[in-house]
């Protein structure tokens, strides 16, 4: 009797045990830092090396543009003309079906790199609003690169990129809402104690050095 309790019990701890793996609430990283300034690049190399997933907002916006049949996709389209930033209820609803679907594929892949979100004020109240019971935000990694070197990488970049805001014109009214809606966030967490800088104007080697020096002292 108590061998065949033992058995039954011991089936059932790994479905429990799979069950409160389940409910995990994603661990989520913000990476910010000018048009430019490499995040992209850094959270692919992240990746590669340890246990995120990359979720882009802007990339998942350019899909959600491009998806036949979109709601959004007229009105994400002129935001990222204009170098605007896109309302925070399309971006975080774009971000927490993302969370969501890669948590269901594989509930060990709970940790998050968002990048390039939150932009403004408006993405940082909506995201506490709709996101601060449902994600653990465990800091911010700041990518710090001169306006200089961010237009002239996006230039050379949008000779192959193909993106439609890789150009002079929308990369300098990218640069005034970076500067004057994302830099005031980036000081908010500041304050908090929040940040992780580093140095984002040398090379892609140099700077991951860094990166993986803060994620190895906060894992």
């Amino acid at each position: 009797m108590i061998g065949r309790l033992f058995v039954t019990v011991s089936q059932r701890v790994p479905s429990f045990l799979y069950r409160v793996s389940l409910m995990k609430k994603p661990q989520v990283v913000f990476v910010l830092g000018g048009p430019g300034a490499g995040k992209g690049t850094q959270c692919s190399k992240i990746v590669e090396n340890y246990c995120y997933t990359h979720l882009s907002a802007g990339d998942l916006l350019r899909a959600e543009r491009a998806r036949e049949g979109s709601e959004f996709g007229q009105l994400i389209a002129s935001y990222i003309k204009e170098g605007k930033i896109v309302p925070v209820e399309i971006t975080i609803n774009l971000l927490r079906k993302a969370m969501e679907e890669t948590m269901q594929k594989d509930a060990k892949k709970f940790r998050f790199l968002i990048d390039g979100f939150p932009r403004n004020e408006d993405n940082l109240q909506g995201w506490k609003k709709d996101m601060d019971d449902k994600a653990d935000v465990k800091f911010v990694l700041f990518f710090d690169c001169g306006n200089e070197v961010c237009i002239n990488r996006c230039l050379e970049r949008g000779k192959s990129s193909g993106r439609t805001d890789d150009n002079r014109e929308s990369l300098e009214k990218r640069l005034q809402t970076y500067l004057q809606s994302t830099r005031p966030i980036i000081e908010l967490y500041e304050k908090q104690g929040k940040v992780r800088s580093v140095d984002a104007s040398r090379s892609v080697d140099e700077v991951f050095a860094d990166v993986k020096t803060i994620l190895e002292k906060e894992d």
